[in-house]
């Protein structure tokens, strides 16, 4: 009878299935799930836990909800005026001055055509969608590099928890970029104050609440600090205006970042093990404070010092030609100067918002040499030619150019000896040395006693 045969135990399937993530990261991942012995977990149960975590949405971040995290944050952080409609004037009027003060040094035509008054609020609503622009690439490649990291034969069985994986990413993405956000309007002046044009072109955006905050201390008047940071937003909105292909050449620098993302899934393996998979609150915590955050990589490198430079080269620009506007006309303004370099070199708002989402940093960090190479520029051909090599990537100076600002000033590009070199850079130097103190109305004079 067959029911007295005896089954032959070769033939009988193996109770336990070959677990497909053996000897790969995603072993020690899965066991942190509650897969026993480093098999796969129930997917069931974890894809409940985890969708209680994360709702869909469509790609890579939810930016719906990075903009509630961003608000929810504001709000906590404390009141957020609207301006009223004193400091609305204020800024209009700061506006016409700074841009007849610029028509008088460049011949680069304004750029804004209107000016607009900001609650912290509005500046995330103003420029959520060119945030998004520039996290997007940054995040598509991050959530995608963490679905290559999986095997092959994983996938088919992991396939539920691979979108979750995504959903993942894309939920720990929004968290960091609506704390971020939140942070940044919270410090940022104007919309162009990091380097970036974030809000929309050709208007000259300002915080008066933030900038009220920047002139503490300073010792200025409340009008001087305004019409200092108008005159640096409407100098920004000029080059971005003028220089058609200098957001293109920013964004694809940040673009290149991301191309060059790279995910470390032994490190997500060592995390997630000393996590406790019956606590989903935990494992939320983890992804907000970095477990995907990309590892740098030479690529990532390489787009990092390209856009380092070129937001020199934009600082330095913007810090030349507001110098000369206000030059005899407005004696805080070199203090105010002095302030605006102290608060980006010590690592502003551009660089912790960046780092905080995937490690890129923003700093100009070469913002003196490039301020020296237009002044030098300006000094030996005019202003005219300062401002034309804007005209076309090809003709900008490079990094190489900021260890010889003076050379690449020069008509016939040759060398020039330290002496000469020297020579010139006191030149500049006693330049700004003639700059009316605060006290003073008027240039300084060879009779003026030195400092």
């Amino acid at each position: 009878m067959a029911d007295d045969i005896e089954p032959n135990r070769d033939d009988e399937p193996d109770p336990t299935p070959e677990n497909p993530f053996a000897g790969t990261p995603m072993e020690g991942l899965f066991a942190a799930f509650g897969g026993a012995g480093g098999q796969a977990p129930d997917l069931g149960a974890l894809f409940g836990q985890m969708q209680q975590m994360f709702q869909p949405h469509d790609g890579p971040v939810d930016f719906n909800m990075a903009k509630d995290v961003a608000r929810h944050a504001l709000a906590a952080a404390g009141p957020d005026p609207t301006p009223h409609a004193g400091q609305v004037g204020a800024v209009d009027d700061a506006v016409r001055l700074a841009e007849s003060w610029l028509d008088r040094v460049t011949d680069v035509p304004a750029g804004a055509t209107s000016a607009a008054a900001w609650s912290r609020a509005e500046w995330i609503e103003a420029t959520a969608p060119t945030w998004q622009t520039l996290v997007l690439p940054i995040a598509e490649h991050v959530v995608g590099a963490m679905g290559e990291a999986v095997p092959e034969e994983a996938k088919a069985m992991a396939g539920p928890l691979i979108g979750i994986l995504s959903q993942a990413g894309g939920a720990m993405f929004g968290q960091q970029i609506g704390n971020a956000l939140a942070g940044l309007a919270g410090e940022v002046v104007s919309s162009t104050d990091i380097g970036l044009p974030l809000g929309p072109e050709r208007t000259a955006a300002v915080l008066p609440h933030n900038v009220e905050a920047f002139g503490e201390g300073l010792e200025q008047s409340a009008a001087d600090v305004l019409l200092y940071v108008v005159l640096r937003e409407c100098a920004h909105h000029r080059l971005f205006h003028h220089a058609t292909w200098l957001r293109g050449a920013l964004v694809g620098a940040i673009e290149e970042f991301g191309r060059g993302t790279r995910i470390d899934l032994s490190s997500i393996e060592s995390t997630m093990q000393g996590l406790d998979p019956s606590r989903p609150e935990e494992i939320a915590e983890a992804m907000q404070g970095g477990l995907f955050e990309p590892q740098r990589t030479p690529e990532q490198q390489n787009a990092i010092d390209r856009l380092e430079t070129l937001l020199a080269f934009v600082e330095g620009w913007v810090d030349e030609v507001v110098d000369q506007a206000t030059r005899v006309t407005m004696p805080a303004a070199a203090s105010l100067a002095e302030a605006m370099r102290r608060r980006r070199a010590a690592g502003g708002p551009a660089e912790q918002t960046f780092a905080s989402l995937v490690g890129l940093e923003l700093r100009p960090r070469r913002m003196r040499d490039a301020t020296t190479l237009w002044a030098a520029l300006r000094d030996r051909q005019g202003p005219e030619a300062r401002d034309a090599v804007w005209k076309h990537p090809d003709m900008m100076p490079t990094a190489a150019d900021l260890d010889d600002p003076l050379g690449f000033a020069q008509d016939d590009k040759d060398s020039i000896s330290d002496e000469e070199f020297d020579a010139a850079i006191g030149e500049l130097l006693d330049g700004d040395a003639e700059r009316p103190s605060d006290g003073d109305s008027g240039p300084r004079t060879d009779d003026s006693p030195d400092e």
